[in-house]
């Protein structure tokens, strides 16, 4: 294997596997470089508008997942004290 293969193949993650919204997701690659993105298999700097709205969608999705975390459990919590009261 030739060096330079060696050093661009640590440069992408690979994510073996994980489950997500229920479903098992398996060998996905990643940049591991800020700024780069993955491309049709190669790394591909990212330019400053995509990197912009890639932080901007990454600060709103923070907002949204706790947000809908804390009505999950505010709901969690009501039905827990409805069963408590019933005795459950």
């Amino acid at each position: 294997m030739s060096n330079s293969h060696g050093k661009s193949h640590s440069r992408i993650k690979r994510i073996r596997v994980r489950v997500r919204n229920g479903k098992v997701i398996r060998n996905t690659r990643k940049s591991g470089i800020k700024g780069y993105s993955l491309r049709g298999g190669r790394l591909v700097r990212m330019s400053a508008a995509e990197r912009l709205h890639r932080r901007r969608g990454a600060r709103k999705g923070k907002f949204k997942r706790r947000v809908h975390a804390a009505r999950s459990l505010m709901k969690r919590k009501r039905s827990l004290r409805r069963r408590h009261s019933l005795g459950i």
